[in-house]
């Protein structure tokens, strides 16, 4: 009777671990998701905001250039390089 009590503990203990694993890793597994996404969203924006400084700061020298200042002045004044004003 002893031993038949003894063994159900075990088997529900037993079963009690094996659901606070699996429920555990399914919270670890939703939690990792929603932070990878997050990281992702944030690095996404980060990405397209450099490159729309970046295409803006291209416009501006062209349409400097278009109105004739010098190139040199143009890439000193927006921090680029001479070939890339150059090539606009």
């Amino acid at each position: 009777m002893a031993y038949e009590r003894y063994e159900g503990m075990e088997q529900g203990l037993k079963k009690g671990l094996e659901k606070g694993m699996e429920e555990g890793m399914k919270k670890g597994r939703e939690e990792g998701m929603k932070e990878g996404r997050e990281e992702g969203m944030k690095e996404g924006r980060e990405e397209g905001m450099k490159e729309g400084m970046k295409q803006a700061t291209l416009a501006n020298a062209k349409n400097l250039k278009e109105n004739g200042i010098p190139v040199e002045v143009i890439a000193k004044s927006l921090g680029l390089s001479i070939d890339e004003v150059n090539k606009l």
